[in-house]
């Protein structure tokens, strides 16, 4: 028999649409080899041109959506996406109390949609900040969500630089800080990777920009790839390094659905 596929649990947000959260995730994760399990903590009526209506799950029912997974069927690595309020991150973080301490989790620090709308209560910032960024394995925040953890404006990736490593230090997570938002040529991906004397590796990831506005979901399949990719043993840098040429394919086999920011290509992507 061949190997079994890594078993990988996203806990994030429904998007209606298909193009970003749970069912980004789902789709990432089958093209790249993994057993997708999923604990939704919001349902979105969403689309290309934004966000129509959110209702938050309540917190005993993600907890148990995730314990559903962990006791039966056991996971490999994590994904967590948006989160919505306080009530959800506290049950979402008693439940990871049930995982093996080895076993890697990838926080996506959803706050804004692509389209500009909030997708977080402003308390639960802190909550997330205060709970959730001890258990991660690695935080991947666009610049807008940079900005807001940092509480500094950010322009380019030198001032993504130290703001990254201040977060890194401050969370004991690695951090991949996104340069889609940065005034930069070229989109500058930055990893800041904590070491045991208290400063950070840092390794820079580039590539040029893509004109196009469908990108709906990048930071999702972003997320879920490199979640995947760990669940299969990969290390933390080549993870990262693989689910970025996964998502400039998904970007650059767009289908081109939808009026504004429209969804990726993620079943096109065919080798990394």
């Amino acid at each position: 028999m061949s190997k079994a596929p890594p078993r990988i649990l996203s806990i994030a947000g429904s998007d209606s649409s298909g193009g970003a959260g749970i069912q980004a995730d789902l789709k990432t994760i089958t093209m790249l080899g993994g057993y997708g399990m999923s604990a939704i903590t919001t349902i979105t009526a969403q689309n290309s041109v934004g966000v129509q209506a959110i209702a938050p799950i309540s917190g005993d029912v993600v907890y148990k959506q995730i314990m559903a997974c962990i006791d039966d069927i056991g996971v490999d690595a994590v994904k967590i996406g948006m989160l919505h309020d306080t009530e959800i991150i506290a049950a979402v973080t008693g439940a990871l109390e049930a995982l093996d301490h080895s076993v890697p989790i990838v926080l996506d620090p959803v706050m804004i949609a692509t389209s500009g709308a909030a997708l977080i209560a402003p308390e639960a910032v802190a909550a997330m900040r205060e709970e959730l960024f001890p258990k991660a394995t690695l935080i991947t925040p666009n610049l807008p969500e940079l900005e807001h953890l940092a509480d500094r404006t950010l322009h380019n990736s030198e001032q993504m630089t130290g703001a990254a490593e201040a977060l890194a230090g401050a969370s004991g997570a690695a951090i991949l800080a996104k340069g889609g938002h940065t005034e930069d040529a070229r989109i500058i991906d930055l990893l800041m990777i904590p070491k045991e004397d208290g400063g950070c590796r840092a390794v820079s990831f580039n590539h040029a920009r893509i004109d196009t506005p469908h990108t709906h979901g990048t930071g999702c399949t972003l997320s879920a790839a490199i979640a995947t990719l760990m669940g299969h043993g990969q290390p933390l840098e080549n993870a990262v390094r693989l689910a970025r040429q996964f998502v400039f394919q998904a970007i650059t086999h767009a289908p081109g659905y939808g009026a504004g920011n429209g969804p990726l290509g993620h079943q096109a992507v065919r080798n990394l």
